[in-house]
């Protein structure tokens, strides 16, 4: 036997899932109790109590109803013919009261049968007074032929022939039925393919609801709220903090992706507020929040692309319906079946005697009020069932629109949810509306940058960066930031920052701040989409000289890049193929009007017309392409302010005759392509202004003649190539102070470079060269003369005539001793003598001495 504690537990669900319960399965759940508690009562009832008590109908009582006028005297009389007769057949038994069996409802009968026949006997006639008198005092009760067992027997017989199934069986049927409504009701929670997910969200709800993230998010977004408030109702429209006095033709366009001021934000146009009690988060919440982020996201994901739960909900609650219908359909017939008076007929005549008895049921009163309260309980549960299917299909569950949660917290940008997502939503607000509402927080964009950026901020401070801020080549300050969720506020800080990177930072915001680091000049923007408030625009056009930026494609780069119309420099990098080279068109650069370097590092397979339309202003343009073939060159003629233009890596085999019509270009390099041949060298003598001409990392074999045309050339880049020899046009350039052909095949170096009396810079390492000639120490200015690798035996002494000399590379060639002259080059010092130890070791030591003085000493006295 189970207690009742026991089977109510059947209906319970774990305290977590309360949130997902609304009113009206609470209600049902508790009517389930109530409808187990009938089951159950009903049940013990019929177990402890339940039995039919029978009597035999005698043929006098049918008599007596078949003629109701008869008097009592020949009722009297019949009966005892009858029972004399009977007597007669069979043994008689007198039963009485004094003498009747322990069963006490053939005892209550027997009593009531002598009372009346007693009661009859006193309109008997006064003749036969004497005899009636003495019969009552033989016999005190009416004769019968059925004893104790024979009574057991036929009550056992007629409780399964006489009574109705429904009056024995009800109990078990409400308890089948209930059963089966309660696991209708929470079946969606044991599901296997449903309750992992209802578990993972009532988890992340719950630890969303409890996250201090939450209230300081709500709590700082009512105090934006009331501050913008409180400026529309005085009116104050404050000019931003840096005012820009450029035309309005460089502002942003719509599509530019500007911080603007709906939603959740650091504004530039009002004054910002500072709340300690409420920026200031503690790090482990923080982290908890951001953590919360990301469940939320990963389990939104996961959800919202099935309506598993939503179709279970709904289809235990037609199978709810239904059984409603089909228990009240059938139950309804069984009310009036439930009676306390039987007929029973047991055809066992052969047995007992009697054909007919008549019955009585002890429970048909309780079983009959215990019906009529079941049925009235599965009304009420059918009624909440009807309604739980109105509401499910008068709106869309599968959709919630956080349209209310956005009003009301200014979190503009929660996104709609559908399928299985929105309809534990829906479940939730029928519990409390406020889940909703502060779960929304965690489907924000605007709220996880706003928590990262107050971790950030706390992370990273004033002290912190200022330890990451160095120097680099060109002795400014600059400051590196590398994968960050977002740009410090301390940053803007650092009033004397000259370079500001920023990498890799998906989610980096440039606010009004940045006005007050009047110094800033260059920024770098590596995989950094940013985005700038208006003010800070404003700033950054008028003020930024320099922009690095790096993309994985070019959508990538920030509108606002092609409107900032003082920028001088700008180097892009990243992918722009053929398909994206429409997008380069940026309908922009045009508006930088005073950007005079232009550098792209891409694979281009042809110059972009839009790089063209800052062509007459552009002084100099570098493409890096990535070994892509540089095709079409044409629109370099429009180029005519050119002073620099380097084709790098762009498979070029000749050079592009578009170069030649550069009338004002000054240096060319062609570094890293395919030209094997270049007699086209001719036409540069119509660039008067040529001066370094690079053509290293080629195929070149020769050098043709022509080159002596080119009379203003300065210098002369040809390493990496394969020329086995030095034309003596080369020679001929008398303005020459740079000559390097390193790494090819050169076995001579001819002595007509004497005649270079200005070459300050001469390499010619890797190479095959055994001898060096007299006359090139003839070069007096030469500064760096690099010979190593090569084949060189003996240093003549005569390089003590290069007295400008600081850089000497002697490595890897076949000395056997250094000369002692050596010391006599006055700038010439070990840093830069470049040879092997042992032959520096070899050297006397006044010649060492003198190759180990500080360099300052010459310098210092003039040299």
């Amino acid at each position: 036997m189970f207690t009742l504690a026991e089977v109510a537990s059947l209906s319970d669900i774990q305290p977590t899932y309360r949130i997902l319960k609304p009113w009206w399965d609470v209600f049902m759940d508790y009517l389930a109790v109530v409808m187990l508690m009938v089951a159950i009562f009903a049940g013990t009832m019929q177990l402890t109590k339940d039995q039919v008590v029978c009597l035999p109908v005698l043929q006098s009582t049918v008599n007596s109803k078949v003629q109701p006028g008869t008097s009592g005297k020949a009722d009297f009389t019949t009966t005892v013919e009858t029972t004399t007769a009977q007597g007669e057949e069979a043994s008689m038994r007198t039963v009485s009261s004094g003498s009747a069996p322990d069963s006490v409802t053939p005892d209550s009968v027997t009593r009531d049968i002598f009372l009346s026949r007693a009661t009859s006997s006193q309109y008997q006639s006064t003749e036969s007074g004497q005899e009636v008198k003495k019969e009552q005092k033989d016999s005190s009760g009416r004769k019968t032929n059925l004893d104790f067992q024979q009574y057991v027997f036929i009550n056992q017989m007629c409780y399964h022939l006489a009574l109705p199934w429904y009056s024995k069986y009800f109990p078990y049927l409400v308890l089948i039925h209930t059963i089966i409504l309660i696991v209708s009701s929470n079946f969606w929670f044991k599901y296997p393919k449903t309750c992992s997910k209802i578990e993972h969200f009532v988890s992340i709800l719950g630890k969303c609801f409890e996250s201090p993230w939450t209230t300081k998010a709500l709590s700082e977004t009512a105090c934006e709220d009331s501050e913008e408030n409180k400026q529309r109702l005085t009116g104050a429209q404050s000019l931003p903090k840096y005012v820009s006095t450029s035309s309005d033709e460089g502002s942003p366009s719509a599509s530019t992706p500007m911080i603007t001021k709906s939603g959740f934000k650091f504004s530039a146009d009002k004054p910002m507020i500072e709340i300690p009690s409420v920026t200031i988060l503690d790090k482990k919440d923080g982290e908890q929040a951001k953590a919360l982020f990301e469940k939320v996201r990963k389990f939104r994901a996961h959800v919202e692309d099935s309506d598993l739960i939503y179709k279970l909900y709904v289809g235990q609650t037609v199978i709810k319906t239904v059984k409603f219908i089909f228990i009240l359909c059938y139950t309804a017939n069984f009310v009036n079946t439930i009676s306390f008076e039987h007929i029973c007929n047991p055809k066992v005549e052969h047995l007992i005697g009697y054909t007919q008895f008549q019955c009585t049921h002890n429970m048909a009163y309780m079983l009959k009020k215990l019906l009529i309260s079941y049925i009235s309980l599965i009304c009420v549960y059918g009624f909440i069932c009807l309604y739980t299917l109105f509401w499910l299909f008068r709106i869309p569950l599968k959709e919630y629109s956080f349209e209310k949660v956005r009003e009301e917290s200014s979190f503009s940008d929660i996104p709609d949810v559908k399928n299985d997502f929105a309809f534990l939503l829906h479940m939730v607000d029928q519990y409390d509306q406020l889940y909703s509402k502060r779960f929304g927080v965690f489907l924000s964009e605007v709220s996880e940058n706003k928590l990262r950026g107050i971790s950030l901020n706390h992370e990273w401070t004033y002290e912190k960066l200022r330890q990451h801020v160095s120097r680099n080549a060109q002795d400014k300050q600059e400051l590196h930031l590398f994968m960050l969720s977002g740009v410090p506020d301390a940053v803007f800080d650092l009033t004397d920052l000259d370079v500001l990177k920023l990498e890799l930072i998906p989610e980096a915001k440039i606010t009004a701040k940045i006005s007050q680091m009047t110094n800033l000049q260059e920024l770098h923007l590596y995989h950094c989409p940013a985005k700038v408030e208006q003010t800070a625009f404003s700033f950054l056009r008028d003020h930024l000289r320099c922009l690095h930026v790096k993309f994985t494609d070019v959508a990538e780069i920030p509108a606002w890049v092609y409107l900032l119309k003082t920028l001088r420099e700008l180097y892009l990098i990243g992918n722009l193929n053929s398909e994206n080279n429409k997008m380069i068109g940026l309908e922009s650069l045009r508006e930088l009007r005073h950007l005079k370097i232009l550098h792209v590092k891409s694979n281009l397979t042809k110059i972009p017309p839009n790089i063209t339309d800052v062509a007459p202003h552009l002084t100099k343009l570098v493409i890096h392409n990535d070994g892509t073939k540089l095709v079409v060159l044409n629109s370099l003629k429009k180029m005519t302010n050119v002073a620099e233009l380097e084709l790098q890596n762009c498979e070029l085999e000749r050079i592009p005759h578009a170069i030649f019509s550069l009338s004002n270009l000054q240096e060319l390099d062609l570094k890293s392509n395919s030209i094997r041949t270049i007699e086209e060298i001719i036409s540069f003598q119509h660039l008067k202004r040529l001066t370094c001409l690079k053509l290293w990392h080629n195929k070149i074999v020769s050098i043709p003649s022509s080159i002596t045309h080119i009379k203003n050339l300065e210098s002369l880049y040809l390493s990496n190539n394969k020329l086995e020899t030095l034309p003596a046009a080369v020679f001929s350039l008398q303005k020459l102070r740079c000559l390097d052909v390193s790494f090819n095949s050169i076995a001579v170096i001819p002595v007509e470079i004497g005649l270079l009396l200005n070459l300050q810079h001469f390499h010619i390492t890797g190479n095959k060269v055994d001898i060096l000639p007299k006359q090139l120490f003839k070069c007096v200015k030469l500064r760096t003369l690099s010979l190593g690798q090569n084949c060189i035996t003996s240093i003549p002494d005569k390089v003590s005539q290069l007295l400008q000399l600081t850089y000497l590379e002697l490595k890897g060639n076949c000395l056997d001793r250094l000369p002692v002259t050596l010391g006599q080059c006055q700038l010439l010092r070990k840093s830069g003598l470049i040879v092997e130890d042992h032959l520096f070791d070899a050297l006397p030591s006044e010649v060492k001495e003198v190759l180990n003085q500080d360099t300052s000493i010459p310098f210092a006295n003039g040299i």
